[in-house]
């Protein structure tokens, strides 16, 4: 497995103030120093005490809260269930627990010589798959004048910018060019990828609080700007793809996984052309890019300043309509497109947002919703987080909970996904809020 961060890298220098990112954008990689093994963190003295300890700046009990609650615990187990099996067989694989293309993602894949002596594959997504191979830093970061910064002089991740931590995310949730869920992969019966930062963030067990310390300590983001920054980091990590390896002439089709899922799968009775499409330049039935996370910052640009909103969605349809001619005009576009919102980004991402701006963004998303903009599933399941984390930070859920409960219902499955009934639940909201 090959550990690679684009150039986010470098924006994450710009677009934040992580400690781990040196003004050179030099990030180590995940697989910088051998990978020591989950048992090297899991024993009762170090991380794997029965409970949350007092009195001290992290829990020690994150071995167990991982190896109990967190399914990357799991995740080399899940190649060895019947599903697995038969996605390997279609893809003529002895196993899928012995495959890289597998392992990349279901397991901490790094290279024999960077597997230390309690290191096990079957341990799944382990603390080093984040963390980084802990051969220098794991002795000295228990000292006690051991700092965040000398962890990280020592080859850790800086999984607290949350930029950096979307490009570590993301090379699984949405893949880069060097491990990727093809289409091929999905048409042996891999489920759809889908990808939110602050969602994922929320939902993972936490094994760790953001307390006065932990933010002295490192200097998290958390909250809208999180998820923006997750926004950004996915198209960006999209926009990357474009231009690499996987977007070519390698048969008679194009990588399909490329393009928006549902522009085809769904029923052929459910006519999902529309006009806002045709105004776009585009043409029924073809294939058409993703632009789910485009969407959701052109909601954020569209409240910030309108100017760049319309320059935002002149490079979207430029994007998609490049889409639908060549290869070469699409490389193009995604990269003039990736300039524009990683300098744009990083202004967005030094910004304070207020609540106000916080309220605006949350009846655009809505209302875009309402005009069919989001009418793609994964746009309209996109839109649905967004909103959701803008009215947790909002401090206004539990008010909005019909509202909220109503839109998840709409986007509860592909399968059953409808456009109008996103759209209706999406006036609801707009009206609301």
């Amino acid at each position: 497995m090959k550990a690679t961060i684009t150039k986010l890298v470098l924006w994450a220098v710009l677009s934040s103030a992580s400690l781990g990112v040196q003004a050179d954008g030099n990030v180590p990689p995940i697989d910088a120093d051998v990978h020591l093994g989950v048992a090297s963190c899991a024993s009762s003295v170090c991380h794997g005490k029965l409970s949350e300890q007092e009195n001290e700046n992290v829990w020690l009990n994150e071995f167990r809260i991982w190896s109990n609650e967190d399914r990357h615990s799991r995740a080399y187990k899940t190649l060895l269930n019947e599903d697995s099996k038969r996605i390997a067989r279609n893809l003529g694989l002895a196993s899928a627990h012995t495959a890289d293309i597998c392992l990349d993602c279901h397991a901490d894949n790094v290279v024999a010589d960077k597997r230390g002596e309690k290191f096990q594959i079957t341990d799944g997504v382990g603390c080093e798959a984040c963390h980084g191979g802990s051969a220098q830093w794991i002795e000295s970061h228990t000292e006690e004048n051991a700092t965040h910064a000398d962890n990280l002089a020592k080859n850790m991740y800086p999984t607290e910018d949350p930029v950096l931590r979307a490009a570590l995310c993301l090379k699984c949730h949405m893949g880069n060019e060097d491990q990727f869920t093809t289409h091929k992969i999905m048409g042996a019966g891999h489920p759809r990828l889908s990808f939110e930062l602050e969602a994922f963030t929320a939902n993972q067990p936490a094994h760790y609080a953001v307390d006065d310390d932990y933010i002295a300590r490192k200097r998290p983001v958390v909250g809208f700007n999180l998820w923006l920054s997750g926004q950004l980091a996915a198209a960006d990590n999209y926009l990357q793809l474009l231009q690499g390896k996987r977007l070519q002439d390698t048969g008679i089709t194009p990588e399909f996984s490329l393009y928006d899922c549902h522009s085809c799968h769904h029923s052929m009775d459910d006519i999902r052309w529309s006009e806002q499409r045709r105004a776009q330049g585009l043409q029924p039935g073809q294939l058409r890019l993703q632009d789910h996370h485009l969407l959701m910052l052109k909601a954020v640009a569209k409240v910030l300043n309108d100017d760049e909103r319309q320059a935002l969605q002149s490079a979207i349809v430029d994007l998609l309509k490049a889409g639908q001619s060549s290869y070469s005009a699409t490389r193009t576009r995604a990269q003039a497109l990736q300039s524009w919102l990683q300098e744009r980004g990083a202004v967005w991402l030094e910004r304070n947002y207020g609540a106000a701006e916080m309220r605006a963004i949350r009846k655009t998303l809505a209302q875009y919703g309402a005009s069919g903009e989001l009418n793609d599933f994964s746009a309209a399941e996109q839109a649905f987080l967004g909103i959701e984390n803008l009215s947790l930070n909002l401090g206004d859920a539990d008010a909005q909970q019909q509202v909220l409960d109503n839109l998840f219902d709409t986007v509860e499955s592909d399968k059953t996904y409808s456009p109008a009934k996103f759209r209706a639940a999406s006036r609801a909201a707009a009206a609301r809020f």
